[in-house]
């Protein structure tokens, strides 16, 4: 099922990504959607962007993990297209804090999750992203 472009999370995030080369005004926006979240869905997506402009790797974490927790809940697939890359996130800040062994468990949730996508570009793009991640982390211990 695709992403509600006319969802008003959706469209804070847009916006915010409009704006990712001022990073203050993004992080602005990705916090107004989560806001604005209404229930799991919006909370899955605004929380996947306010991941990528927090200060610490310990913060980026929680936020990965919190759109992977509300993405999980949503019942009616409607996130279907979202988890390679909520999975990917999860895996690089796991890796990136040297939790491996999480990292490789959920990298391979991405893969899996990966299969079910029609073959485009979007897919090309996250199947580099993680094989490049579970490259790396096969070849660290």
């Amino acid at each position: 099922m695709p992403i509600d472009p006319n969802n008003p999370v959706v469209l804070l995030c847009a916006a915010g990504m409009e704006r990712e080369g001022e990073p203050e005004e993004a992080r602005r926006l990705f916090q107004q959607a989560w806001d604005a979240r209404r229930n799991d869905y919006d909370a899955a997506i605004a929380a996947h962007y306010l991941a990528r402009h927090q200060s610490t790797p310990h913060e980026t974490l929680r936020w990965n993990s919190l759109a992977v927790t509300h993405a999980e809940r949503v019942a009616d697939g409607r996130t279907t297209e979202i988890f390679p890359s909520l999975y990917l996130n999860l895996a690089s800040s796991l890796a990136a804090l040297g939790r491996l062994d999480e990292a490789r468990a959920i990298i391979a949730r991405a893969k899996e999750h990966l299969e079910g996508l029609r073959a485009d570009g979007y897919r090309d793009f996250l199947a580099f992203g993680i094989n490049r991640l579970q490259a790396r982390l096969e070849n660290v211990t």
